[in-house]
């Protein structure tokens, strides 16, 4: 299993955030119409909706009418009902409006992980370790409560009310807040830190409308640390807003280097060129990608791979290349089409073929694993017709994806049924939840990862996890020395992340990393 979704696995499962949603970017909105029919479908509809023996749901039926319609199309283009695309475009926008707490349920219990820098909740000093026992006066601890309906309960539309009743650790007398929701901020820069005195990092987990801001923020913050070259970190990045990858692209380029350019049906080619007044055209850079770097993430890459402009290190990216836009419906819901190709500067269209089949389309990641294409590059093979000639005469390919100048195989590492068992039932991370919660007073003082890392590493029993797994009737097994070594530097990313946050966590957790190794090997 790829270490990040591994690794993230327990959380992703655990954690959820209390919020609502928004609306996305500017619309191209479909006029409304009157009742006559306007195409065969319709006209079906309105005879059903006319004739029919029995009441029924229309627009129940209409919604069912359209998976396989868009099928038809491409798989990048499809219906999306109103709740559906609220909860999709949150990432996008950079916010969503709610208390501003991640949590996990512990013992029938919800517990607060980590309090959001600037949301309601911190403003009220609400902290990370907080039961919240009780919502609007009626009790949820212990009454079989989930991370669906706690969401349900705290989320809610800006400056509406919630309150909560919290019971903290060492405190006798339960805690009432009553917390005004409010905007919270999703943060698309994941990690940022020095690697090296010269070389930075930063990872972005998607292209939202906030991504720049927060990419500049950590760059100047670097600068004053002596950053001199820098690592970009696109892996399992799946895009964004195509407008942000530009403004991204521009702080590296020269005057007038072409970004990207698009073409539509009925459109001529848009040529996107920089300005020349970008920040970091002086900095030596790498980026990172894998087979789930897609769309706006490839826009970024082959900008600057073909502008001979830093090196793309990793395995061949996702290969989405077309322009989405969005056009609402009268019911507010949502046709998003491919309305244009995009191409990198030497002319490759990256969008990967599509043979109206979905499942074909879908199943296209796993025929690379079974083609060796993960293990070995040697294994992948494009025909002269996709081939092009950069701006510095280096031969690249279209044709599905952006192939990174270096090759870093997938991890071919494997691990015991044991240690999989473990895994899956986060044990490591409850572990590490628990000690956090223990030892908060302890953890909170220490300023860095290797003060709390050296915490961890003398406190850290393999025995406790053996006993957990024995608990919850794990068929009984033994970690190998390098399964326990890791077992041990996941438990202590889990508490460095519970106490410092997230970049924090990725300081630690990407010392061993192959890829980023690879890149700070080639700037050094």
């Amino acid at each position: 299993m790829n270490n990040k979704i591994r690794i993230l696995l327990p959380l992703l499962l655990a954690v959820a955030f209390a919020g609502g949603m928004l609306l996305q970017r500017q619309f191209t909105t479909v006029p409304r119409r009157g009742i006559q029919p306007t195409s065969k479908i319709e006209e079906i509809l309105q005879l059903i909706r006319n004739n029919y023996v029995e009441d029924i749901n229309i627009d129940s039926i209409s919604n069912n009418l359209m998976l396989p319609l868009f099928e038809k199309l491409d798989p990048h283009s499809s219906y999306i009902t109103t709740d559906n695309y609220r909860e999709m475009i949150d990432p996008i926008l950079g916010s969503f409006d709610g208390i501003g707490v991640q949590f996990v349920i512990q013992n029938d219990t919800i517990v607060i992980v980590q309090v959001i820098h600037g949301g309601p909740s911190e403003k009220l000093d609400i902290h990370a370790g907080d039961r919240i026992v009780s919502v609007n006066d009626s009790i949820i601890a212990g009454n079989g409560i989930t991370n669906e309906k706690t969401i349900k309960l705290l989320k809610g539309p800006r400056g509406t009310k919630v309150k909560v009743g919290i019971k903290r650790l060492n405190v006798p007398d339960l805690l009432t807040f009553e917390i005004t929701r409010g905007a919270i901020p999703i943060t698309s820069v994941e990690s940022a830190y020095m690697i090296t005195d010269k070389i930075g990092y930063i990872a972005i987990d998607c292209f939202s409308q906030t991504t720049h801001d927060e990419f500049l923020s950590a760059v100047s913050k670097m600068k004053q640390h002596g950053l001199q070259k820098l690592i970009v970190d696109l892996r399992d990045n799946g895009g964004g807003l195509l407008y942000t990858a530009i403004d991204l692209a521009n702080e590296f380029l020269s005057q007038g280097d072409t970004i990207v350019f698009t073409k539509g049906k009925k459109e001529p080619a848009e040529y996107f060129t920089a300005e020349g007044n970008g920040t970091c055209r002086d900095i030596d850079m790498a980026v990172l990608i894998n087979e789930y770097s897609a769309s706006a993430s490839e826009i970024f890459a082959g900008a600057m791979q073909d502008n001979g402009r830093g090196t793309v290190i990793g395995r061949r990216s996702y290969g989405k290349g077309v322009v989405n836009e969005d056009f609402v419906l009268r019911d507010s819901s949502v046709v998003r089409l491919s309305t244009k190709k995009f191409y990198t500067p030497s002319g490759r269209c990256i969008q990967k073929p599509y043979n109206g089949k979905l499942s074909d389309y879908d199943r296209e990641l796993v025929d690379r694993y079974s083609h060796g294409e993960m293990y070995d590059a040697d294994s992948i093979h494009f025909p002269d017709s996709l081939k092009f000639t950069t701006k510095t005469g280096k031969i690249v390919y279209g044709g599905g994806g952006i192939m990174p100048d270096i090759f870093v195989a997938l991890d071919t590492t494997t691990y015991s049924q044991f240690f999989q068992d473990i895994t899956a039932k986060s044990i490591v991370y409850n572990y590490a939840f628990e000690f956090t919660d223990q030892n908060r007073d302890l953890l909170s003082k220490q300023e860095n990862v290797k003060a709390i890392q050296a915490i961890c590493n003398k406190m850290f029993s393999l025995d406790k996890v053996y006993k957990e797994a024995d608990n919850q009737n794990i068929k009984k097994g033994k970690l190998s020395k390098s399964e326990s070594e890791w077992e041990q530097k996941l438990f202590c990313c889990y508490v460095i992340r519970n106490v410092l946050g997230d970049n924090a966590f990725y300081e630690l957790y990407n010392t061993d990393d192959k890829t980023i190794l690879r890149a700070v090997e080639l700037l050094k």
